[in-house]
């Protein structure tokens, strides 16, 4: 894992409260598509008691020119100091870390169960994926209250035309507070819904990530569907 200093390029919202940070890529900085990075203000302006480091899973790809990572925007220092950052700002970035990728070589469909801002790693192999044309099955379930806390929901809809290999379904548990229109499905993930989805729930391979309960929720429900512990990889995202 290194360190490396570089400036903050702009940012934007990506969902409502969510935002998304970018950063200019600096030499050296190689990863794999679903790692994460440490970023670390330099001479913030304020601070409390959590530092002035967070780490967060990277959105963009491997192939992209920058590095972009987002989060839900709680009322913390970090935050308000990230949120207020002027472009051309210097962050210390370490990293990247962490084994929640796609290995080569697995060619068991891998199904991706996303909560919230916990789609961040999957953006970065979704976009991955379709650059290399990767022959994989990749099918991910994206639960969200409603289509505007959906970060990246557009895009993730459409890359299913860059990836004929790559399937979407989204839910939305609470679309009685959307003002938006929604066609899929709307009840939180269980065995039903990946087994509509899936098939055979015991011939893919798990990624988890999103907020501690809901990956503790789904890996019980998959174990007791007879899935093996060694086909369930999870992230967990605390939501500082």
């Amino acid at each position: 894992m290194g360190t490396f200093r570089t400036q903050l390029v702009g940012r934007e919202e990506v969902a409502e409260g969510t935002m998304a940070f970018r950063f200019a890529r600096p030499a050296g900085f190689e990863f794999k598509a679903g790692q994460s990075m440490n970023v670390g203000l330099v001479d913030p302006p304020e601070t409390d008691g959590k530092g002035n480091r967070r780490t967060f899973s990277i959105v963009s790809a491997p192939f992209e020119p920058e590095i972009v990572c987002a989060t839900r925007m709680r009322d913390t220092a970090f935050k308000r100091v990230l949120k207020g950052m002027p472009a051309g700002k210097e962050v210390e970035l370490r990293g990247p870390g962490g084994q929640f990728t796609l290995p080569p070589g697995e060619a068991a469909p891998a199904a991706f169960l996303a909560g919230g801002i916990g789609i961040t790693p999957f953006v970065s192999m979704l976009r991955q994926a379709a650059k290399e044309r990767l022959s994989r099955k990749l099918i991910l379930f994206y639960s969200n209250r409603r289509p505007e806390d959906a970060a990246f929901l557009d895009e993730l809809i459409e890359l299913q035309q860059k990836n004929p290999n790559y399937k979407f379904v989204g839910t939305m548990t609470e679309m009685q507070k959307s003002a938006r229109s929604w066609k899929g499905e709307t009840d939180f993930i269980d065995k039903g819904m990946l087994e509509r989805h899936l098939g055979d729930l015991a011939g893919a391979i798990y990624y988890m990530a999103g907020p501690p309960a809901m990956v503790e929720a789904m890996q019980k429900m998959l174990e007791g569907a007879g899935v093996k512990s060694e086909a369930i990889r999870s992230d967990e995202f605390f939501g500082y």
